[in-house]
């Protein structure tokens, strides 16, 4: 379905309430599976989330998770850990591109059983649910933090714990001090120092109930709404000052693009500032690559020059983000240089109008060009592909325009 947005009303006033965190919801998922005293409350009501859910409580002997890159990393570890249990792990053609060998090899050097149905080193993959008992692992720490928090959540349900030593530089490090404060706030000990993350075996935990806090990602196509509009008071909820999100960086990102955050109890209530904008941005975003699109769509629509580096992740999310961005930045009338792991955006004096946004069945593409219908008319193609992270997304932006 292609969606045609046309612009509207430049003072937006809204209260939006997004649905829980995948990223957390996912982690706390995992976890309840292994110790069901674990009570999760405003679970994510994303296509991943569901997914996982569905995988979890499957006997099939084959489990297709589509384009959830999540529920890949995790289930692949949780169903290592498992002894006894035998299942096929594939997903839609794109996931069975995505790389996942450095978390099968680490799984393999704790003694699992899994073997490629296809091709070395990519889904489907065929594991044989064993008891690990040995407890140290070296794992690479410069390509995905789901690897890593892969391994961590099955840990505390290993004979010995998990002791994970870090090699390289370290990717997307808040995702990593999620899960571990995800962990430590149902129950379980451990500690991440240096290049070592350290996990406590726990036979059982006391029962628990954990909030989710709403997805921060998702909240970035507001403060880019806000961004661009003449006028705005808009309250998201729910959120926390303190969050275990990298992406809550966007308070402080957005900040020099005109978006000042108040925190209200579990509200965050985003207002636009007047004053000049920035000629220039440049953000290193190592910790927070997900909102790397929002930021470059925003800056193209207040013409601001943007510079991001730290993107090496994008080019094996759902797409190669990289190349999409330039891609479509361009046919709007931007220039783009990319190298593995930058952007830079130089924005135009005119934004092409009614230009097709392709979506390259990545959600982030449709939700991050959204926004810019606050100053041209765009279609956005596919549009349905924001049910992998926020399938209200289109409900929720039509009462904020309206």
């Amino acid at each position: 379905m292609n969606l045609q947005l046309n612009p509207s009303k430049q003072k937006l006033s809204a209260s939006i309430s997004i649905t829980g965190s995948k990223s957390e919801s996912n982690r706390l998922l995992i976890l309840q599976a292994l110790y069901p005293q674990i009570r999760i409350l405003n679970l994510s009501n994303s296509d991943d989330t569901r997914l996982l859910q569905a995988a979890l409580s499957s006997d099939e002997p084959v489990i297709d998770i589509h384009h959830a890159g999540t529920a890949m990393r995790f289930l692949t570890a949780y169903f290592a850990s498992r002894e006894g249990k035998e299942v096929t792990l594939t997903g839609s053609e794109r996931m069975q591109e995505r790389p996942i060998e450095l978390l099968v090899n680490a799984l393999r050097d704790l003694g699992a059983d899994i073997t490629y149905t296809r091709n070395k080193g990519y889904p489907p993959l065929l594991v044989k649910g064993k008891r690990l008992t040995k407890n140290k692992v070296r794992l690479q720490a410069n390509v995905s933090s789901q690897y890593i928090s892969a391994m961590m959540l099955i840990a505390p349900s290993l004979p010995g714990g998990l002791e994970i030593e870090l090699q390289g530089m370290h990717t997307s490090t808040p995702y990593i001090r999620m899960t571990l404060a995800l962990m430590q706030a149902a129950g379980f000990k451990g500690s991440f120092q240096g290049n070592f993350i350290r996990i406590a075996h726990q036979d059982q935990i006391d029962p628990v109930t954990l909030q989710v806090e709403s997805d921060w990602s998702s909240a970035s196509y507001f403060y880019s709404l806000v961004a661009l509009s003449q006028e705005a008071e808009v309250t998201l909820d729910t959120y926390r000052r303190e969050s275990y999100q990298g992406d809550a960086v966007l308070a402080r990102l957005y900040l020099e693009m005109g978006v000042e955050t108040a925190f209200e109890k579990d509200q965050i209530i985003l207002t636009k500032r007047s004053g000049r904008r920035p000629r220039s941005v440049n953000f290193h975003l190592v910790d927070a690559p997900d909102i790397a699109q929002t930021i470059a769509v925003t800056c193209l629509g207040l013409g601001i020059r943007c510079e991001m580096t730290g993107l090496h992740t994008l080019k094996i999310k759902e797409t190669d983000r990289l190349f999409a961005l330039k891609t479509e930045l361009e046919r709007l009338g931007a220039q783009v240089e990319i190298t593995h792991d930058s952007l830079l955006m130089i924005p135009t004096d005119r934004i092409k109008e009614n230009v097709l946004i392709r979506t390259y069945n990545d959600h982030r593409m449709a939700m991050a060009f959204a926004p810019l219908v606050m100053k041209v008319p765009i279609v956005i193609e596919d549009a349905d592909v924001v049910s992998k992270s926020y399938p209200e997304f289109w409900k929720d932006l039509d009462k904020i325009l309206k």
